[in-house]
């Protein structure tokens, strides 16, 4: 079989392959990415765009059920309750997701890159073999070969788990119907999103958590605001307990858990983690080497162990956002252009923020408190309810908790955890105060539009715990 060279060959289109590829074809290069099927990568097919689609229909619903305390009348049957209508909400998701992946499809033609759909195996050093989606089996050799090949979700080895047919944040988007309840296993970013706007939507939710908080990553303060939200949404919190075997008998799933309780449901949704899309790409005939977790190694430059292999995105242990791959994307860029080894661009000290889209939503970006002590930073603290914030008020919306880490010795902004409405745009103000090294005071005095939601930075950096 020929084989077809390529300066680059990109295997996978998530974010940082997708958008390296595009930028590379036009700008002369020749170019091919081999993509399974997924036109567009995960976030923009069966994570951020679909999903943050259904929790605008879900906050869109919680306010349609508050209409009167705006002083809004709707006609109608005064005893009606505003309710989903899951036909129109999956042609709403599926219109933001198609007319997505067709844009995507349009510009990566555009570009001049090949795109080849089908399944890529290493068959040596920078080259892989594809059947692409005529049964058309080729050869395909890149100078510089980038592997952005993300993850998928992850079903635990639990006995009972497998056979109860359990969903997942992937096949929890195509349900026909929403369940009368569901369970949920595993309180991290995703499970308390889709607990979050199931439950809004009229599904009787019990999320279940090994650990003893909601978000471990997060301060235990925030944890325990973002259970209490869930929990005034009608979520059942189940702390503490770990899930030890599955059943499904008669429409129904019952989970065993550690304390001898248990709890059951009409469905069980396991947003327990993901696992790297490696299994089948025959690395190992790459030379490229896997971490112990199974994600792709790579130095802080994103360069494999194989010479002239380089990995991206969650695959080789970027943070699962789409953002950080994004960021991927531009240091690949500069990399694969740069002129000697001191002109390479790292990855190391990016400063990422994350957003988790519960209702309300939480913005984070640096240290929290207890990383921070962990650190060994001499700490100031700063908290505040959002109903200190004017704009807050004048939405309705004011649930939620600010807090700010700040360095007692030079008034360095260490970290924000942003708990209320709109903190995924609010979060973005702090992090370019941090780029820009800015001491937390030039946010406390600077002259920010009212009302508004980041006016309110300006309370929480005026607290008094930060001038002791």
């Amino acid at each position: 079989m020929t084989t077809e060279n390529f300066d680059l060959l990109v295997i996978g289109g998530g974010k940082a392959g997708k958008s390296l590829a595009m930028d590379l074809a036009a700008a002369g290069q020749r170019v091919a990415m081999v993509e399974r099927g997924m036109i567009g990568g995960t976030c923009i097919n069966v994570a951020c765009i679909p999903t943050k689609t259904l929790v605008n229909s879900a906050r869109l619903l919680a306010l349609t059920r508050r209409a009167a305390e705006f002083g809004i009348s709707i006609p109608g049957d005064p005893t009606a309750s505003p309710a989903i209508n899951i036909e129109l909400l999956r042609n709403r998701k599926e219109d933001v997701v198609g007319t997505m992946v067709a844009g995507q499809r349009k510009s990566f033609l555009a570009s001049g890159m090949d795109l080849v759909i089908g399944e890529a195996h290493f068959t040596g050093p920078r080259t892989v073999t594809v059947t692409d989606d005529a049964g058309t089996p080729r050869t395909l050799s890149g100078t510089n070969v980038v592997v952005n090949t993300g993850m998928v979700p992850s079903v635990p080895d639990l006995p009972g788990l497998r056979a109860a047919a359990p969903l997942t944040s992937t096949s929890i988007l195509a349900l026909a119907e929403l369940p009368e309840s569901i369970l949920i296993l595993g309180g991290g970013y995703i499970g308390c999103e889709f607990a979050s706007l199931l439950a809004i939507m009229g599904v009787a939710v019990t999320i279940i958590q090994r650990g003893e908080a909601l978000l471990p990553r997060e301060d235990a303060d925030v944890s325990a605001a973002v259970a209490s939200a869930l929990e005034a949404d009608g979520v059942n919190v189940r702390l503490g307990v770990a899930a030890e075997s599955v059943s499904r008998a008669n429409g129904t799933v019952t989970v065993s858990l550690s304390d001898g309780t248990s709890e059951e449901a009409a469905e069980i949704l396991v947003a327990l983690g993901r696992e790297p899309v490696t299994a089948r790409l025959g690395l190992e005939m790459a030379s490229v080497e896997l971490t112990d977790k199974g994600l792709i190694q790579v130095d802080e430059f994103l360069r494999t162990t194989a010479p002239g292999v380089w990995a991206a995105g969650d695959v080789a242990g970027t943070p699962q956002f789409t953002h950080a791959s994004w960021n991927d994307y531009r240091i690949l860029k500069e990399n694969l252009t740069a002129a000697s080894e001191d002109s390479l661009h790292s990855t190391l000290d990016r400063l990422i923020p994350y957003s988790v889209f519960t209702t309300p939503e939480l913005g984070r970006v640096g240290l929290s408190e207890s990383q921070a002590r962990a650190a060994g930073h001499d700490i100031r603290v700063a908290s505040m309810p959002v109903t200190a914030i004017p704009r807050a008020r004048t939405v309705g919306h004011l649930d939620g908790l600010w807090k700010a880490v700040v360095d007692r010795t030079t008034d360095q902004i260490l970290g924000v955890s942003l708990l209320g409405h709109d903190a995924s745009e609010v979060i973005a103000v702090v992090q370019m105060a941090m780029l820009g090294q800015l001491p937390y005071q030039r946010l406390r005095d600077a002259v920010i539009s009212h009302p508004t939601m980041a006016e309110g930075l300006q309370l929480l950096f005026s607290d008094a715990s930060l001038e002791k």
